[in-house]
């Protein structure tokens, strides 16, 4: 569909950055994620055709044209929508590991969406376009986290929407990414989980994420602790995630509060504790994946407060 006469024209260029997220935070299986700060960055220009120039992580991947997810998504909403598909030039520079559990698919969905509202001229809200990203990736978690920065808990509300709340965790927040060679479907690591659980795994589970919630509001570092501590997926993803067990054994330790999965894998976030040396505390994870004959790139960062809405549409 063409703009009619005297409509709002799109913005011919375009920049959007799309935090890194991890979801799950242990016992908040499919329910909370966080931003963190290093990005998906692009800038898009209205085109004669549809091009790509790649920097940063796995170009292979995101300068491929064909098949990609960013595009694909694009198309499909414009179409859904019944608005013209305008062809778009894009440059993208990638910082977030794909197919590791840092929530690059969300991102990537989320681009796309972002750019099918923007040049489409869609009169989209955040809860649309949070549930729109959702609805595909089948939980809203990494696309809430993304998309509004900082730490949410979210919801699917119907098909169309999402119901999000988003936390600005009190005090400092270090984080550790271990991030293995090795990438990890999702599907893969949802095959391994069992069809029903115990009422005190379920139980516990519930307390864990509220005491969860707690440290994060109140400024509570230290109850990750035992917040951290998960039944319905951490155990069945294990053997999939071999840096998973191996850094749990660190959770005692002073400098450092405890380890969980990022998404379902095969990632692990490291949750630091802020009054102590973060370069001490990367040296000591670093020589624990090293004694257990494993490899890991380590990426220090934080909970990042700005998502990919901070943008103007």
């Amino acid at each position: 569909m063409l703009a009619t006469p005297g409509a709002t024209m799109p913005r011919p260029f375009f920049k959007l950055a799309l935090p890194a997220t991890s979801a799950n935070l242990g016992p908040a299986f499919d329910a909370a994620a966080l931003a963190m700060d290093f990005y998906i960055q692009i800038e898009v220009r209205a085109a004669d055709d549809f091009s790509i120039v790649a920097k940063g992580r796995d170009q292979g991947i995101c300068g491929k044209v064909e098949n990609h997810l960013i595009l694909n998504t694009y198309r499909e909403v414009l179409s859904a929508a019944n608005r013209e598909v305008t062809p778009l030039s894009l440059r993208i520079h990638n910082d977030i590991p794909i197919g590791k559990g840092c929530g690059s698919s969300a991102a990537a969905r989320l681009a796309g969406i972002a750019l099918a509202v923007h040049f489409g001229r869609l009169k989209w809200t955040d809860a649309q376009i949070v549930g729109e990203a959702s609805r595909r990736e089948h939980h809203p978690d990494n696309a809430s986290a993304c998309w509004m920065g900082g730490l949410t808990v979210a919801r699917m509300s119907g098909d169309a929407e999402a119901q999000v709340a988003v936390i600005r965790p009190k005090g400092k927040w270090p984080l550790l990414l271990a991030v293995p060679d090795q990438s990890l479907s999702t599907e893969e690591a949802r095959r391994v989980l069992p069809a029903e659980y115990s009422r005190a795994d379920a139980v516990t589970n519930i307390q864990n994420s509220m005491l969860l919630l707690a440290a994060f509001t109140q400024g509570k570092p230290e109850f990750l602790r035992a917040a951290l501590d998960d039944r319905i997926h951490q155990p069945y993803r294990a053997r999939l995630c071999p840096l998973l067990p191996c850094l749990q054994e660190l959770k005692d330790v002073g400098d450092i509060l405890g380890a969980a999965l990022s998404g379902a894998g095969p990632s692990v976030l490291v949750f630091l504790d802020p009054r102590k040396s973060l370069q001490k505390a990367r040296k000591r994870v670093a020589a624990q994946i090293a004694k257990a004959g494993l490899k890991a790139e380590l990426l220090l960062t934080a909970i990042a407060s700005r998502g990919g809405r901070s943008q103007n549409l």
